[in-house]
């Protein structure tokens, strides 16, 4: 039998920029009995809020324009801030760019942290030191929509100490069939199932997970970074509309005009909502 136990303890204090989160999560997890093999998850905001990412924003969407690298698909929303999915600065593709205007105060906005696989580096380096578990894992978290799913799901943007997926490739299934595609992402399961016991609105920002040693090692690891997907390998690099709207732009660049023999139909010819 396999068994995963996971829980979020109560008592951590509201994280001010400049505290020392290795500290805080460390005073948190002193009395938890940690054990070799554990997993130590912590949310992306508190993270941010520990490395000043705090920044003053009148109008959140300058703080997503300012962290936008690329645009994948905008959406017009009546009587609200138009939807945008982008590409930020770490290469996650997300709605907002991963600004969060949430539990914050009022006329500020949190940013992603900088590097979050450095930060899930340093709080695990902490809390080895600390508690005495030389075989531990974190990740660092933040929560993400998903392509033709509704609803949100946390997903893991840093981690160390833990294997970051879980490649079945060149194996054979239960009925001996070789497995050809199949890569398990270990730390983005890590980070969902963490936030079934943390909540969004429960001051609960760390969960410790039990039962997943098998991906728990002694050195840091590649980190997450290593789930973002290149571009090469993108199939969905933007959104329909705005492929529509390209394509009918380098159609009109070659020199088609609509209703010319070959051009662009006119009754098509504006993106699709």
């Amino acid at each position: 039998m396999e068994r995963l136990i996971i829980w979020a303890p109560d008592g951590l204090p509201e994280v001010r920029p400049g505290d020392d989160l290795g500290v805080l999560v460390g005073d948190l997890l002193a009395g938890e009995g940690l054990a070799e093999g554990d997993v130590v998850v912590v949310t992306s905001k508190i993270v941010s809020k520990a490395e000043g990412r705090v920044v003053a924003a009148d109008d959140r969407e300058d703080a997503v324009t300012a962290e936008t690298v690329r645009v994948v698909a905008t959406r017009e929303r009546p009587g609200l801030p138009p939807l945008r999915i982008v590409e930020n600065r770490l290469g996650l593709v997300m709605a907002a760019a991963g600004v969060d205007a949430s539990n914050t105060p009022e006329g500020t906005v949190l940013l992603l942290p900088q590097d979050p696989d450095a930060s899930a580096r340093r709080i695990r380096a902490a809390l080895r030191a600390r508690l005495g578990v030389d075989r531990l894992g974190v990740v660092v978290t933040d929560t993400a929509g998903r392509p033709w799913r509704d609803a949100l799901v946390d997903i893991a943007i840093g981690a160390a100490g833990i294997q970051v997926v879980d490649d079945l490739r060149g194996g054979v299934d239960a009925h001996g069939r070789p497995l050809s595609v199949t890569v398990t992402a270990v730390v983005d399961e890590v980070a969902s199932a963490s936030e079934l016991v943390r909540g969004k609105a429960t001051g609960r920002a760390v969960a410790v997970v039990r039962g997943l040693a098998r991906f728990v090692g002694d050195a840091d690891g590649p980190g997450a970074r290593a789930l973002v997907r290149p571009s090469a390998d993108d199939l969905f690099r933007e959104g329909s509309a705005e492929a529509y709207a390209r394509g009918y732009a380098t159609g009109l660049a070659d020199g088609l005009s609509a209703g010319a023999p070959g051009g662009p139909d006119p009754v098509r010819a504006t993106p699709a909502p």
